[in-house]
């Protein structure tokens, strides 16, 4: 039988000042299509761009890519870059997926979307961080979409339930200089800080605040504690040093679950990748867009976007981080929040998931401010 073979683009920014969340994602990606061309159902054939983080390069390669005769593309990691590429998608009738948490409120028949949705990511934390830490928040993040969305989310809910927000930063995406911030958070001494901070700010914002809360005696997790939707190992790694540990992430998946699927993506994946071995979030979620793809690709047959959505509405797969399943009404997967606390090995312990699935949420229609799981399945527990 003749295995068919299929061009497939991945668009991922292996350098710039978010390469270092991107090159995993683009590992991921990679990885898992080695794994798809040794099973033998279908040949995927990737022909990688890389925009540099440089939002004007996206949609050039993008119609780059399209106009070659490629369909599908795996790719892109700020909310940003989506936006910008999606008009391209649509004109070409081509398919984007989309493999990074990201903060909602959003549809289009040309995306699939294999990261978390806001009801799988953000609500989680706040019902986490006010139920353990208080109902006082301060803002920080990188001036751009995502952290705009999640903090009107975050605004929104922690004022419902009777909490404030002290204060909102945004500052641009690599900016590296916080001092005058961090005085800020000192003075309004919050219940918790909540970043969407990425790429080397998250990192240099995490170092600057702990090397002075150590000069000023301050125990900075359990007084300041840091708290994100994306913080991941390999963001631990960059951090580095002493100021790793005992920061609250919120995702669904650690590099620490003890699943075999896990245990086989974090080997494979280390033996890929000896000089960065660490899987994260974002990785797995681009490792899961591509295999999703193989097997819709292996159903339908050919690539065109109607029958590859078609065959992909069914599909269900055992991830790393477990079980996932494509919503067909929002092309968004069913996947299982997690809540992890940083450890000093550039890991994360879980501390609290739920049970199963949650079904995505993109626009939050089964949503209450002052009841967040109001719709889902069961509670978080706590796991230690």
């Amino acid at each position: 039988m003749t295995t068919c073979t299929f061009r497939i683009g991945l668009m991922f920014s292996s350098t710039g000042p978010y390469s270092s969340v991107a090159e995993p994602m683009l590992n991921g990606a990679l990885l898992a299509v080695s794994e798809v061309n040794a099973s033998g159902r279908v040949r995927l054939e990737p022909v990688v761009v890389n925009p540099g983080g440089d939002l004007a390069r996206y949609a050039p390669l993008s119609s780059q890519l399209l106009s070659s005769g490629v369909r599908q593309v795996v790719g892109c990691y700020t909310s940003s870059s989506r936006k910008e590429v999606i008009p391209v998608f649509e004109k070409h009738d081509a398919m984007l997926w989309y493999p990074s948490h990201y903060e909602g409120f959003e549809s289009s028949d040309n995306v699939v979307y294999t990261g978390a949705a806001p009801n799988q990511h953000i609500l989680p934390l706040i019902d986490y961080l006010m139920s353990s830490y208080g109902d006082r928040a301060f803002c920080v993040g990188s001036n751009y979409i995502w952290a705009w969305e999640n903090n009107r989310i975050l605004r929104e809910v922690v004022v419902a339930r009777g909490g404030s927000v002290v204060a909102e930063r945004y500052l641009p995406v690599g900016e590296t200089d916080f001092d005058k911030t961090i005085e800020a958070i000192l003075l309004a001494r919050p219940s918790f800080v909540f970043s969407s901070l990425i790429g080397v700010s998250g990192y240099g914002f995490i170092r600057r605040l702990r090397e002075i809360c150590v000069a000023r005696g301050i125990d900075q997790p359990a007084n300041l504690p840091v708290a994100s939707c994306n913080l991941n190992e390999p963001d631990l790694i960059d951090i580095g040093g002493d100021a790793m540990d005992g920061h609250i992430s919120s995702s669904v998946y650690f590099s620490s679950l003890a699943t075999p699927e896990n245990d086989a993506f974090v080997a494979n994946y280390a033996a890929a990748y000896p000089h960065k071995p660490a899987t994260s979030a974002d990785a797995e979620a681009s490792y899961i867009a591509v295999k999703l793809l193989a097997a819709a690709l292996a159903e339908a047959g050919v690539d065109e976007i109607v029958p590859v959505r078609r065959a992909l509405a069914c599909q269900r797969l055992k991830a790393p981080q477990g079980e996932v399943a494509v919503d067909a009404d929002t092309m968004h997967l069913h996947l299982t929040p997690r809540i992890g606390r940083s450890q000093s090995d550039a890991t994360f312990v879980v501390i609290r998931q739920e049970p199963v699935a949650v079904r995505p949420d993109p626009y939050l229609v089964r949503f209450s401010a002052t009841d967040p799981w109001s719709s889902s399945t069961a509670q978080l527990r706590v796991v230690s």
